[in-house]
Parts: structure tokens; C-alpha cells; sequence
């Protein structure tokens, strides 16, 4: 008996499947069954992973949608041919421009308009008068192409209902074909699905209904048992593979097309491509073209040619030019800086004749896929360059890719446990104990918080959170990964609107559309190139010199030595705890020292075993032996270490013999070697070719297993080189200019690793003048203000730092404020027209203090006794006299000012740091007593001292490279302190680690040259100890930067917030909240 079961829902129908694609063909095949037919739900977003474990099991997929239509009518449809999937395809974006995001609003009128050319599967419920109507509108639609659905439903006369809609299904001449509407590849995932079930309607297991599913066997069955079940209905069976047959369509058949490109009128996009190639060799040679450059430049345009990829660069081309044009800092990344082509044309910055590039690492004619460029533009700025795609290749033509958000741990551990009605605060402490999202789910967790292990809620919510893991939870939208076609895009793939206004996305992520080789164009925002071009324009303004990106002084002294010191927070790549511990041992004096720090402390080269070895031949430690001059020429700069995914693939070319596109299979096939097991078969051809090549088979297999061990996550040297120009440079503007550093890195937050008041305080530290929020000098973004005759300058903060202050409403007060200080908090009220609201965001703030000299409660109780809108006597009194008029006066009232505790604490919550004393300065006396000592005497101390230190937590981070070891940074008044907590006691201590703002550590010094560490051997949580300053019982919460792992790794899924209105998005000049209830001037 042959079946093909064609009612198959993945879990990309988003919480409605219970199974991936993988495990559905593979279970499929293994039961017998001849073809899966996918239809997820008014979607095509999991027919690419259909087809990617098709092509793995050998298993036939057939192509197919569920449509459910808007006067609740569903059907089946899967298109014939190649012109009838383009229809699918604009039926569901139709349907998905009118519902927008997440939703499909599609009905039977639709249908009619694009059905031509599918096969229509008719879906019942009960065999009633409206399922008649129903069925007689599908003969008249799809004729021979129109069947209907068998499936059973495990209710109450089951039988008798399958006869009568075989009965009604004879009267319409409409066939019948067998399905068993699948959700789950087998009987154990049922418990899951019941959980998706409950989490798609946002309710518990114990208060579902019938909304679950009300049988148990939505599961893959073999084809014997569908006979089984089925026996009456033969014929019904067999037209699931008829069907097949007829569905001849395959998505191996979208052919894509690129844009055709012509720039230059009366030219090809070839010959318009070599035109802007040659034009612009004077900008980047001014000298002349160096005769290997213009070898290189031959080759790379003669392959152009025969990939026919002229249109792809021309497209990068154009969009570079016009940012360019507008003024928007932009710079090619990746393997695309392999290329001479993209930096003559101004697309990457790293230069050919002075870096030993790889081509084949960015195109290559034995792979045939289409190149990658990568492009960082300012992130505050991408935006006109995205529009500008949109308004150029249109909306017809050009999308940006989609992106998969999937359950990770803490978001699974949450919905499951809503699910399964645990407790809120339990779900809370379970979450909350995982480190990242992609931690792995077990026992420990219900331990740690001595919960019950053998509650049978807790463990099944721990089993089904680890079977939830990875599956998709919506689709979101890519960084900036733009697929651009000739002909329309919504031929190949759904389009639907994105949440963020004017842009839209196609249903497929980059993987999706790297498995059928279209191009893409990936338009990234980059947040260093924000802060660099707004260092630039203040320099340029303040200090009256033009600098940028190409006129910084290279190879400066004092910016390596600054490096070497790992004095480097707020700069580009370098910020990191891991890098700055490895800075000190590198000591970088060139730029390609930086290539080589910006790309050594990764995972790779720490796999591969390369990081000490390179270090101590840096050092003098270790001789450098090259067994052949080829070798030496290849890894001679890396001192005979493969660091780059370019000098593996040139160790495979000199040594091995092989050639450019083998070599960067090779590379290729190491990346997925823990997935595919691909790399094997290069082994033998690697081995034995560096044999005949001369080398010892024991260093050949020593090669292969370093290559292989760093292989999938390798770094590509262009990648570096281009990463590495962005951090020389923001080091540069660091050294020379700290103060327009500050204040263009507050500028352009959130970015980076590190929170206001880190950036805020190293620039102190620098000797930065920074000075406070002030209504009268403030502007929104941060400034510059002159201090003394030195050059220096001093950083005001602008009011961006005022959090719950609106941007339109700092306008209204610095366009009122002109050249003319308000001189009363009535007086700016009345001059500005903002909200009250304003005024209390910036009163908390303490803005009027450094002009007004009124205190917090102060400017509050000034607040309290302003109208929202003056008395008309004292109006028309105060326009005649051009001046505000008191509408009384009231005697002065002694308020109790705030302790400088409290102050800092309100500095914190309102503006994110504080200028006054740091927090812990005020529990110092207190840590005394308890021999807890300044972090400052902490990292002085002499190696292998013991020392108990305590400071706020500023970042937490476990990268995956370091085996499980946490790199954890504290702060005191004094300066930071830099921990290691091995897994052991992170795992003994990880509600300490995780839960803490203030942490006591008692360890051990370790010193390595400059770098110092403390060990930790002890953690304690001291965040009790904060809540005292501010004279009060509550939190103290310190905000950490974007680089703190724990903090920022995630959080809930933002769909399911209440969508609320911030008060920088809303701006009503004549609501004001005073009006809308008496006021009350008593403060408690």
C-alpha cells in the first residue's frame, strides 16, 4: 500500500505544529510514506526548511499553503507548475498587505482571482447545509482540480460523518482524498503541541477547552494503518498519490534573476562596471597602479564576467555612492575587503597592495554562489539609505529577509510554565537563573531554588521547555538584508508588511535564501560609525579641524600606547573584557597587530590552540620554524600560526596543491563540520598532497586537526582588517579627543558594551570635565563647552540623558530658551508651552540646579504650583509687557532637602549616572569594618595575595570560547576590578552571580605582565547594602551596559507587552495631565 500524507503543519505555522520539517520527512520516510505535503497556515515560511530535509531524506515534498478565508471557509492548495506557485505566492502577499504583520486576510473571491493552476483540497467540518455550499462553490472554482478532505476527527459518529461528505462530495462530482492533518511527527509530542496550544492563546492547560486539540493521533501513521483506518474509502487513499503526480512542480525551478544594472548609458553592467573600476584607480593610486594591484584587478573582473555578477557590485556601488553623497559614514566588512575591485571603488577600505588578500575567500567559480557584501552605514542613518532602496528598485522589487526568532532557554522555561499555570514568581526564579538563552534546560534549576524536583509540574515544565527549545516563535526582521529581483519579488516569495513603519519582509530568512543562491545586499548599521561621524562634526565645529576616517594620522605612537595599556572602554571591538585582558600581551605597535587582536580572541583560534603559541613566539618564548619557505611565505605574518580563515585556505593551495575554489570548499566545509561531518573528505587530499609536497605526514595530520579545530569559527583576515580601521580610529579620536569622544559616544547610544555612567566615568578618569543637565545650556545631544585656555573642552550632558523626557518637548525648551536664560521655572513654562510633565522629568533629574539653584524638591514643589494654562489677566499682562507676570506669590517654604545619598540614587534612576560621589563611597566605612578593601588596593596588590574586595557589578560576560569561565567586571569608588569565576563556583553561586548589583569577592591576585585578575573562591550578594542610601527601603538599580551578558541577553518576547505610548513618541500640546484631576502639593 502506497500514501502520501499531504496535510502536514509544521512549526513554522507559529505555535500550531509541534514538529520541525527535519523530523517530520525523517520520521516519514522511516514509516514508508511516499511524500509530505507542507502546509503551513497562510504562510510559506517553513517550505525552504521543507525543502532542505527533503533533499536530506530523498522523501518527495509537494508544495503546498493552507489558506483559512475570512467567512471561516479553509482549503488545501498546492500549485501545478511553476506560473501557479508565482499566484500562491501573490494570493498570500495580498492577503498579508491587508492583515499586516502576523496576519492574513484573505477571502473566497481571492481565491477565485488567482486558484488557476492548484489543486484545491477542500477542508469540512460537519457534513451540514454550509459545508454543501461550500463544496458546490469548489466544483465550480477548481472543477477537476477540486477535492475534499477525508480526515478523521475522533468525535462521535465519526463514520457516518465521513459518509456524508462522501455522499455530498458525489453529488458535487468533488473527489475525495485521504489526510490526516498532522501537527506532530510522533505520539510523544502531543503534550507539546497542547502546550502551543495554550500559549498561542495565551491562556493555561487547566483553562484551554475545547480550543485543544480534542484527539491524541495527529501524528504521521504508515500506510498500513491509514488503510486500516480508511478501508471503506480506497479510492480516496489512492488519489493522495495522484495528487503527486500531479503536482509536478518543484521549488528547485525558481530561477532567480538580479537587476540589470547599466549605469552608464550605452553600456552593458559590465562594461559600466569596468568603466567606474578605471575612473576611480586615481582616487585610491594617486601614484600610480602597482603592477600586482592591476593583476589582481584583471583576474577579479574577468571572473565577474564569468559569473555574470557585474549588477551585484554595481547595485553595492550605487548604494555606497549615495550615502556617500549624503554625508553618511559607511564602510564595506567581511569577505567582500578580499576584493581590489570594491576597494577601488570605494566600497571596503582595505588596501590590496599593502594587505596579502584572498579573492577566492570572496568569490569563487568552483563554489558558484553569489557574493556577500557586507556594508555598515550609521545606525542613526540607515534609514535613508534603506528608503532610498525602496524609492530606487521599488517595492515590488525589493525586500528586506526575514529573521527566525526561536525559543531559547529563559523564554521557553517562561511560556511553558504560563502554560502550565506554575506560579509567577516560580516562573520568574526559574528564568532568571538561566545565564543565556541558549542554555541548556535540567534538573539543577528546580534545585537551586529547593522547589520540589518531584512536583509534576516542575518536571514536566523543565521536558517540554527542552523539547521547546529552537523551534520558531515568529518571524522578525533582519538587520538590513535586502533581496532585490528583476521581475517581481512576490513571484518567488511572500512579502508582508514589517512591524517597523515603511519597510517590509520577505517570509524567508538569509539561510533560506543562501539555500537557493539569491543575492543579497546586507545594508547593517553600525553604532561606532554614528559616534565617529558625530566626533567628527564636533572637532570640526569646537576644535576647527577637518578630520575623517581617511585623514586620521596612521600608525600614531600614542594611540598604540594607549592600546597596549588596554585602556580602550567605548572604542570599537577592543571594549571587551577579553580583549582588553589580551591587549597588554599582544602589545599591538602596528595596524596589523590590530588585524590580528581584533581577530585572536575568538573562539577559533582558542579551539585551535593557536592563542598561546602565537603569543610566546610574539614574545621571544618559542622559536618560529617554517619546514619549507612556501610555508613561511604564507603564515609569515601570523609567525607560522594560521589565525584567518585566508591562511588556511592558503596553506591548502601552496602546500596541498589545492586550487582557489577547492581551498575555499575546504574552509567552507570546516565551518559545518560538526554538522555535516563534510570535512572528512578533505583530509585525505590535504594529508597526502602536503606529503608529496615534502612535509612529514605527522606535521600534514598536526595542520589538518589545527585547521579543523578552528575552522567553524574562523575569522576572515579582510573581516579583521576592515574592523581593525574602525578601532584604530576610535582609539585615535580617544587619545587626541576624549572629550568629543564622550560626548559622541553618549551621543550615540545604545551601542556598545558599556552604560553612560561607565562611559561618563572613564572619561573623568581622563581628565574629561563633565558637566550636569541644566535647563538653561543643554541641548538635546550631549556638547562641548569650553574649559580654560588649554584646547579642552567640558561635556554638558544633554537632555537625551533625562530619561521620560521627550524629544519634541527638549526642542520646545531650546528653541523657547534661544539666546535668553529662562530665569524661573514659571518663566520657562510659559515661554516653552511644554507639558508640566517635562518639568517633573527634568526637576527629577536635577537640571534646574546648576542655573536655577533650585533642589530636586525644590523645583517639585515649584512645579505643583503651575497652571496648565495662565489666568487670562495675567496672560494679556504678560504678552503686553513681553514678560512673565506671577499669578501670586507665595512665601518660601524650608523644604528638607534630599540626603547626597539620595541624590545619587536619583541620579541613577533619572539620568542613568550621577556626578557626585560613586555609591559605594558611602558604604565605605562600613565595608572597612568588614577588612572588605578599595578595588583599587585589590588590583595593586602582588600576585597570589589573597584580598576581599566588593564593587556595583558593570558587565557579566561568558563568552563561548572560555570553557565555562565568567569574566565578570566590578566597580568602587576608586576604579574597577576585573574577577574570573570558574564554572565551578558560578554553578555554586549562580544566583549570587546573576542576581546581584553589589558583589563581595574574596580570591586570589593573578598577575600576567600587565594584565591583573582576581580569582574568585567566594561571591556574596551585597545589594542590601545599597538600599540604605537613599534613606529608604527599595532598589537601587544600576544600569549596566549593552556588553553585560545577563542584563541585556533577552528578555520576554516584545509581542506579547501591552503596546503602550512612551512619552519620546507623544507629544499633545494642549492635553496636559493637571487637568485631568485636583492637585495635591503633598509630596507622600
Amino acid at each position: 500500500m502506497s500514501y502520501a500524507e499531504l496535510q502536514v503543519t509544521t512549526h513554522f505555522s507559529f505555535l500550531r505544529g509541534a514538529s520541525s520539517a527535519q523530523e517530520l520527512f525523517e520520521t516519514a520516510k522511516a514509516l514508508g510514506i511516499e511524500a509530505l505535503g507542507v502546509v503551513d497556515r497562510n504562510s510559506l515560511a517553513g517550505i525552504i526548511r521543507a525543502l532542505e530535509a527533503s533533499r536530506s531524506t530523498g522523501l518527495r515534498l509537494v508544495v503546498g499553503c493552507r489558506l483559512d478565508l475570512q467567512d471561516g471557509m479553509s482549503l488545501l492548495v498546492y500549485p501545478i507548475n511553476r506560473a501557479a506557485y508565482s499566484r500562491l505566492t501573490r494570493l498570500i502577499t495580498l492577503g498579508k498587505s491587508r492583515g499586516g504583520k502576523n496576519n492574513c486576510v484573505l477571502n473566497w473571491n481571492d481565491v477565485i482571482a488567482y486558484c488557476d493552476g492548484m489543486i484545491g483540497i477542500f477542508i469540512p467540518d460537519l457534513p451540514d447545509s454550509v459545508c454543501a455550499v461550500q463544496m458546490r462553490k469548489m466544483a465550480d472554482v477548481f472543477a477537476d482540480r477540486a477535492y475534499v478532505s477525508l480526515c478523521l476527527r475522533r468525535r462521535q459518529n465519526d463514520q457516518m460523518r465521513l459518509h456524508q461528505i462522501s455522499s455530498l462530495a458525489a453529488r458535487f462530482n468533488v473527489k475525495t482524498v485521504v489526510t490526516n492533518d498532522v501537527l506532530f511527527h510522533e505520539p510523544g509530542r502531543r503534550q507539546l503541541q497542547d502546550i502551543v496550544t495554550c500559549i498561542r492563546n495565551k491562556t493555561t492547560i487547566d483553562e484551554v477547552g475545547f480550543e485543544r486539540e480534542r484527539h491524541a493521533d495527529r501524528y504521521l501513521k504508515p500506510p498500513k494503518e491509514m488503510q486500516r483506518l480508511f478501508s471503506r474509502y480506497p479510492e480516496a487513499l489512492a488519489r493522495t498519490l495522484e495528487i503527486v503526480r500531479r503536482c509536478t512542480f518543484s521549488l528547485e525551478e525558481l530561477t532567480y534573476q538580479y537587476p540589470e544594472e547599466a549605469i552608464v548609458p550605452g553600456k552593458d553592467a559590465q562594461a559600466s562596471l569596468e568603466h567606474y573600476v578605471w575612473q576611480s584607480v586615481p582616487d585610491r593610486y594617486p601614484e600610480g597602479l602597482p603592477p600586482e594591484v592591476l593583476k589582481t584587478l584583471r583576474h577579479e573582473l574577468n571572473l565577474i564576467r564569468t559569473m555574470k555578477y557585474a549588477p551585484y557590485f554595481l547595485t553595492v556601488f550605487s548604494i555606497v555612492r549615495f550615502a556617500r553623497g549624503q554625508g553618511i559614514l559607511c564602510q564595506g566588512r567581511g569577505s567582500a575587503a578580499n576584493s581590489a575591485v570594491c576597494y577601488i571603488l570605494g566600497i571596503t577600505s582595505i588596501d590590496p597592495s599593502t594587505n596579502d588578500l584572498l579573492f577566492e575567500r570572496f568569490v569563487s567559480q568552483e563554489r558558484d554562489e553569489p557574493p556577500d557584501i557586507d556594508v555598515d552605514f550609521e545606525h542613526e542613518r540607515r534609514e535613508e539609505v534603506i528608503q532610498w532602496i525602496y524609492k530606487t528598485y521599488t517595492r515590488e522589487k525589493a525586500a528586506l529577509c526575514a529573521t527566525v526568532t526561536r525559543y531559547r532557554a529563559r523564554g521557553a522555561i517562561r511560556d511553558v510554565g504560563k502554560a502550565l499555570g506554575l506560579p509567577e514568581d516560580v516562573i520568574k526564579a526559574l528564568s532568571s537563573g538561566m545565564w543565556s538563552w541558549s542554555e541548556e534546560v535540567c534538573d539543577r534549576n528546580v534545585q537551586e531554588l529547593n522547589l520540589n524536583p518531584d512536583d509534576r509540574r516542575l518536571v514536566l515544565t523543565l521536558k517540554l521547555a527542552q523539547q521547546l527549545m529552537g523551534a520558531p516563535r515568529h518571524l522578525g526582521q533582519h538587520p538590513g538584508g535586502f533581496v532585490l529581483t528583476h521581475d517581481r519579488l512576490d513571484d518567488l516569495v511572500p512579502i508582508e508588511p514589517a512591524t517597523m513603519k515603511d519597510r517590509q519582509i520577505i517570509e524567508w530568512d538569509k539561510d533560506d535564501v543562501e539555500a537557493l543562491k539569491f543575492m543579497k545586499v546586507d545594508v547593517l548599521a553600525l553604532g561606532m560609525l554614528t559616534c565617529m561621524a558625530k566626533a567628527f562634526d564636533l572637532i570640526r565645529d569646537h576644535k576647527e579641524e577637518d578630520l575623517d576616517l581617511s585623514n586620521i594620522t596612521q600608525e600614531d605612537p600614542a594611540t598604540y600606547a594607549m592600546i597596549r595599556k588596554a585602556d580602550t572602554l567605548g572604542t570599537f571591538q577592543i571594549e571587551s573584557r577579553a580583549q582588553m585582558a589580551m591587549l597588554p600581551r599582544l602589545k599591538p605597535r602596528t595596524f596589523y597587530d590590530l588585524v590580528v587582536q581584533v581577530a585572536i580572541v575568538r573562539p577559533g583560534p582558542i579551539q585551535g590552540d593557536m592563542v598561546h603559541p602565537y603569543l610566546r613566539r610574539r614574545e621571544g618564548k618559542e622559536p618560529v620554524k617554517y619546514p619549507t619557505p612556501e610555508l613561511e611565505a604564507v603564515l609569515g605574518k601570523t609567525l607560522g600560526v594560521p589565525l584567518f580563515q585566508e591562511s588556511a585556505m592558503r596553506v591548502a593551495m601552496v602546500c596541498a596543491g589545492f586550487t582557489g575554489g577547492e581551498a575555499d570548499q575546504l574552509r567552507k566545509s570546516m565551518a559545518t563540520f560538526k554538522f555535516t561531518g563534510g570535512v572528512s573528505r578533505f583530509k585525505e587530499k590535504l594529508v597526502s598532497g602536503m606529503v608529496k609536497n615534502g612535509y612529514t605526514p605527522e606535521f600534514a595530520e598536526k595542520t589538518f586537526s589545527q585547521l579543523e579545530g578552528f575552522g567553524s569559527y574562523g575569522f576572515p583576515e579582510s573581516h579583521a582588517a576592515s574592523f581593525a580601521l574602525i578601532a584604530y580610529a576610535s582609539n585615535y579620536i580617544k587619545c587626541h579627543y576624549p572629550d568629543a569622544f564622550c560626548a559622541a559616544l553618549l551621543n550615540a547610544q545604545p551601542m556598545g558594551f558599556y552604560a553612560p555612567a561607565q562611559i561618563v566615568g572613564d572619561a573623568r578618569a581622563h581628565g574629561v570635565e563633565v558637566r550636569p543637565v541644566c535647563v538653561n545650556r543643554s541641548r538635546w545631544d550631549c556638547t562641548l563647552e569650553k574649559a580654560g585656555n588649554n584646547g579642552r573642552h567640558a561635556v554638558r550632558l544633554g537632555f537625551r540623558q533625562v530619561k521620560g523626557l521627550a524629544s519634541v518637548d527638549a526642542g520646545l525648551i531650546v528653541a523657547a530658551r534661544m539666546n535668553v536664560a529662562f530665569t524661573s521655572i514659571d518663566d520657562m513654562w510659559r515661554r516653552s508651552g511644554v507639558p508640566s510633565d517635562a518639568l517633573v522629568q527634568l526637576a527629577k533629574a536635577d537640571a534646574f540646579l546648576p542655573s536655577l539653584k533650585l533642589e530636586r524638591r525644590d523645583a517639585l514643589w515649584a512645579i505643583k504650583a503651575l497652571r496648565d494654562e495662565p489666568l487670562p489677566l495675567f496672560a494679556a499682562a504678560a504678552e503686553k509687557q513681553m514678560t512673565a507676570i506671577a499669578e501670586q506669590q507665595e512665601p518660601e517654604v524650608a523644604l528638607r532637602q534630599m540626603t547626597e545619598g539620595h541624590n545619587v540614587v536619583q541620579d541613577y534612576s533619572h539620568v542613568g549616572l550621577t556626578l557626585r560621589q560613586h555609591p559605594v563611597s558611602f558604604l565605605r566605612k562600613d565595608l572597612s569594618h568588614r577588612n572588605i578593601i578599595t578595588c583599587a588596593d585589590a588590583m595593586n596588590a602582588r600576585d597570589g595575595r589573597w584580598v576581599y574586595t566588593a564593587g556595583l557589578v558593570l558587565v557579566r560576560q561568558k563568552p563561548g570560547s572560555a570553557k565555562g569561565v565568567m569574566f565578570i567586571t566590578i566597580e568602587d569608588e576608586t576604579g574597577p576590578a576585573n574577577l574570573v569565576v570558574w564554572p565551578t563556583l558560578f554553578e555554586k553561586r549562580r544566583r549570587v552571580v546573576l542576581g546581584s548589583s553589589m558583589m563581595a569577592v574574596n580570591g586570589r591576585i593573578q598577575r600576567e605582565g600587565e594584565v591583573v585578575h582576581l580569582v574568585a573562591q567566594q561571591l556574596f550578594d551585597l545589594t542590601a547594602d545599597l538600599s540604605g542610601l537613599a534613606d529608604r527601603d527599595g532598589e537601587f538599580r544600576l544600569p549596566t551596559g549593552r556588553g553585560d551578558e545577563f542584563a541585556h541577553g533577552g528578555g520576554p518576547d516584545s509581542r506579547d507587552r501591552p503596546k503602550v505610548v512612551r512619552p519620546r513618541d507623544m507629544f499633545v500640546p494642549d492635553l496636559h495631565i493637571d487637568t485631568l484631576k485636583v492637585k495635591s502639593r503633598n509630596f507622600h
